[in-house]
């Protein structure tokens, strides 16, 4: 029997496998629009919530008038991850609806490439500061109407103008319970966050 030569192995097996690269994403909005909804629809993950009991107190503060149904609301963040392909891993973070807990966005945002800005065309008003931070930060981002009972109240183009974002800014409908929508939403602000590095 004589020896054999040493077995060779693929150069595509013998290469380190790299990682995904980690990317940061906002998932932003107003009070009970749906941000903790469109985490846990993507999430690869169990999703991280910090969700507290709606008390009387909050009740009196927070607009519950299209939203009877909700007991909770997120007072912290929301997070969640999901990997796009082998080369790239989405890191979601969601910020507390509630302008009093505003204080916590900084923080959250830092480091994201975009944002996505979830809006209920029953109170458009509700999304304008979080439209405003983005775009005081220059942080690219998408608006995402969120079809409620399968419908939504304006056009798109009705609430580009209400909103006043120039026609950079993506505008779209999706459904925060659908997982594929989610993705397709998400994909749009990777997108702008890739054409604005290469612009």
């Amino acid at each position: 029997m004589t020896p054999t030569e040493p077995a060779t192995v693929p150069a595509a097996r013998s290469a380190a496998v790299r990682p995904p690269l980690p990317v940061k994403m906002v998932i932003s909005g107003g009070f009970g629009v749906g941000k903790t909804t469109t985490v846990g629809s993507i999430s690869e993950i169990e999703p991280l919530t910090t969700e507290a009991a709606i008390t009387e107190v909050a009740a009196g503060v927070d607009d519950l008038t299209h939203t009877p149904r909700k007991t909770t609301t997120t007072v912290a963040m929301d997070f969640g991850c999901i990997t796009i392909d082998p080369t790239l891993k989405l890191y979601l973070f969601g910020t507390p609806g509630q302008e009093r807990f505003g204080f916590m966005w900084d923080d959250i945002v830092e480091g994201a490439v975009g944002g996505l800005v979830i809006v209920d065309t029953r109170r458009l008003d509700d999304c304008y500061a979080a439209v405003d931070y983005f775009e005081h930060k220059g942080i690219p981002f998408a608006v995402a109407v969120n079809a409620f009972d399968g419908r939504v109240e304006h056009t798109l183009e009705e609430v580009r103008w209400a909103l006043d974002v120039t026609e950079g800014v993506p505008v779209l409908v999706f459904d925060a319970r659908e997982r594929g929508s989610v993705r397709d939403a998400l994909l749009v602000v990777l997108e702008l966050a890739l054409a604005r590095t290469e612009g």
